[in-house]
């Protein structure tokens, strides 16, 4: 499994400047033939509370967990969690893994026709569950499907606890179906799980839902990847940003490996490429100075994958240090309009439609200017966009919930410079 890491920069800064920005390509090749590196465990955590009953959901949810156990490689390790007021392991028997094979997954698939809707939304114990079952394997590449669709019932907090607990040790997919879970407390389990949340507004199409998942996950074959930022004397970071495929602020995961380096997890990796933002603090230089700002490693373990160079030069001439870095300048933009849809979403759900339209209208602006087009099109369908250059939006009276989530969930995702969205 072969990794490349590139940094693109704009390294000239006017003289005082003490900013140098970053973006960070990394590749990998995969591993040859597809074969992993490691083991893998794969859970899938069906919400089966008394809400599913509605909208046939529970029947579309047991449709998706049997194609996505049929997805599941042989040789992988593999468990299913009924969630209801308290996690039930359905499969295998309580505290163990199976091995997946023709003969497991038929097993599997017969033990969820069992699943039926009652009970409560205990997100935090499911999770606890799943960490307990992945803690028999460690080393393996380790990835969660969870499907929910309603608020966590537990007490104020525990869920959070849990994530503090178990963040970063396996990848959670997220998927809310219909619209009464709240889009910011699955934000939480995706940001601290270094996974991704989305939308499944009609119960048909969780199976291809789930299939998707499932089939990325086969798809990774190294399981803890990290990113390692070192920096010299008097120079800091000030963050590290996935940028691409979506933003995600990876600063407080931040691990110390010695006096003058961090890790910062990025999970598993099949063959791929993803952009990561970082931002280093440096002390100012005189003209013509160069430093080494960071050195930027792709690690597993003790090994080094892949290595590039952030540098900063200072000099006195202007058309150098304010050239724009095209890398730099566009997902700055990408990042500034997650958050102004975010922004957006909560001024209108507050009645404060001033704020509302003047949020949308820039982020209007910038999925224009970035050229990303999925979250333009998402955009129209919460504001009437009269002028996507200028950012001029105008509110729509009647926006479906479905929509508005829809936007809210996907705000995170960007596009490579010089794409635009199939």
């Amino acid at each position: 499994m072969s990794y490349t890491a590139e940094a693109f920069q704009n390294e000239f800064l006017a003289l005082g400047a003490t900013e140098v920005n970053a973006i960070v390509t990394v590749t990998s090749s995969g591993a040859e033939g597809g074969r992993r590196t490691s083991g893998a465990t794969e859970i899938i955590i069906v919400d089966a509370s008394g809400s599913m009953q509605a909208e046939g959901r529970i029947a579309a949810a047991r449709q998706a967990a049997k194609t996505a156990v049929e997805s599941i490689d042989d040789g992988v390790h593999f468990a299913i969690i009924a969630g209801v007021s308290t996690a039930q392991q359905l499969f295998p028997a309580p505290g163990q893994l199976a091995v997946s094979s023709p003969e497991t997954r038929a097993e599997a698939v017969r033990s969820i026709d069992r699943l039926q809707a009652s009970g409560g939304t205990a997100i935090g114990a499911w999770l606890l569950l799943a960490a307990q079952l992945f803690s028999q394997r460690p080393g393996d590449i380790a990835h969660a499907i969870l499907l929910t669709d309603g608020e966590n019932g537990e007490r104020q907090g525990y869920l959070e606890s849990v994530l503090d607990s178990i963040g970063g040790r396996f990848v959670v997919d997220s998927r809310g179906v219909g619209t009464n879970w709240k889009v910011s407390e699955i934000r939480k389990i995706a940001e601290a799980m270094l996974g991704t949340v989305d939308i499944v507004a009609r119960p048909a199409d969780l199976a291809a839902s789930f299939q998707e998942m499932m089939t990325k996950a086969m798809g990774k074959t190294s399981g803890d990847v990290q990113l390692k930022v070192w920096t010299p004397v008097n120079s800091t970071v000030r963050f590290v940003k996935q940028v691409e495929p979506e933003v995600m602020d990876l600063t407080g995961k931040r691990v110390a490996d010695g006096a003058r380096a961090g890790r910062y997890p990025i999970g598993s990796w099949g063959s791929e490429s993803r952009d990561y933002h970082v931002c280093i603090d440096v002390t100012s230089g005189a003209a013509g100075d160069e430093m080494l700002a960071a050195r930027v490693s792709v690690v597993e373990g003790d090994d080094v994958l892949a290595q590039t160079l952030v540098r900063a030069v200072w000099t006195e001439d202007t058309a150098l240090s304010t050239r724009i870095n095209r890398q730099v300048a566009h997902y700055t933009g990408q990042a500034e309009l997650a958050d102004a849809i975010q922004a957006g979403i909560e001024a209108r759900k507050a009645g404060d439609d001033r704020t509302a339209t003047i949020k949308f209208g820039r982020a209007a602006q910038l999925a224009h200017e970035t050229g990303n087009k999925q979250t333009e099109e998402l955009l129209a369908t919460v504001v009437d966009i009269e002028d996507a250059a200028t950012g001029t939006v105008r509110l729509r009276r009647k926006v479906e919930a479905a929509d508005e989530m829809a936007l809210d969930t996907r705000s995170t995702k960007t596009v490579r410079v010089g794409r635009t969205n199939q």
